[in-house]
């Protein structure tokens, strides 16, 4: 599979979990889907895809990371799309984990919304910006069962 497929599949595949979360977040649908963490498997697959063919290249590259040969490995098309399938699973990991601990919390999912497409768009900033939310909702006592 070429890497333009590889990298113009990445996000289409992470979308709907996205749509749910932040357009249908108390849908009894978006709580069973998006409680599992399987959800970035097809984000995760078109990385395996661009990186298994290339190992080779980018084992050494991130196993002794230096500017030059990570910059050089990006540069290239199948880096590229390597880095973008990675930025998409874990962007989409780290959005469910803040969508699931923000219902645990009762955060109301209009202060939600834009934070989780911060965190779409640039990640660790919504992270930092879900994290200040989490600060100020501090987690509900737990209900006996």
């Amino acid at each position: 599979m070429s890497a333009g497929t590889l990298f113009a599949l990445a996000f289409p595949l992470a979308l709907p979990f996205w749509a749910l979360m932040i357009l249908a977040p108390t849908w009894s649908w978006t709580q069973r889907i998006v409680a599992s963490p399987l959800i970035v498997v097809p984000a995760a697959l078109v990385y395996a895809l661009a990186v298994l063919p290339e190992l080779g290249t980018v084992l050494p590259a991130v196993a002794d990371p230096r500017l030059a040969g990570v910059a050089a490995l990006l540069g290239t098309p199948v880096g590229a799309a390597a880095g973008w399938a990675h930025f998409i699973a874990f962007d989409l990991f780290v959005g469910r984990w803040c969508h699931l601990d923000a219902r645990e919390r009762g955060v109301h999912p209009l202060v939600m919304a834009p934070v989780l497409l911060l965190t779409i768009l640039l990640a660790p900033l919504g992270l930092l910006a879900y994290l200040a939310v989490r600060a100020l909702a501090p987690a509900r006592p737990a209900v006996p069962a």
